[in-house]
């Protein structure tokens, strides 16, 4: 339960509505204007032409870039990288997450597991309307979503 909490304190301490300048204002921290958020998540894969076809079907596009040693996929703007991995292994370290944000979590949960997904975190509420899940893809990566109606990128 401690894990869900602290989740949930996380997730809602990110999206408080808030303009920046109160924020900095409010802990004496200076924006970083060369810092733009993120761009990319990578995945390193044992077999890369396995996992660029797992997911093709898992996101519903197809790569942009096709290479031996780099297969990259444009998520609605966001780089979804795929690497080959010297050792293969699927006992992969769980120390960072990235979630990708969908309009329906339960119903893309379902698809990644009937894909061959591993059921990582069932999707959760953690606050208000915010949901989150993650499952892990047959190389042991972790894949996380997150249902955010809140969420607007700055203009």
């Amino acid at each position: 339960m401690k894990k869900i909490t602290l989740l949930s304190l996380l997730v809602i301490s990110s999206f408080i509505v808030c303009s920046q300048e109160s924020i900095t204002e409010s802990i004496n921290v200076k924006i970083d204007s060369n810092m733009l958020g993120l761009r990319t998540t990578i995945y390193k894969v044992g077999n890369i032409q396995e996992a660029k076809e797992w997911y093709s079907k898992a996101f519903g596009i197809n790569p942009y870039f096709d290479e031996a040693y780099y297969v990259g996929f444009n998520i609605s703007g966001y780089e979804l990288g795929l690497l080959p991995e010297e050792k293969p292994t699927t006992e992969k370290i769980e120390s960072v997450l990235s979630y990708w944000g969908v309009n329906d979590i339960a119903k893309k949960y379902k698809h990644f597991i009937e894909l061959g997904a591993i059921e990582h975190e069932k999707p959760t509420n953690v606050g208000g309307e915010l949901m989150v899940a993650t499952v892990k893809d047959p190389w042991g990566n972790i894949i996380g979503l997150i249902y955010n109606p809140h969420f607007k990128l700055p203009e």
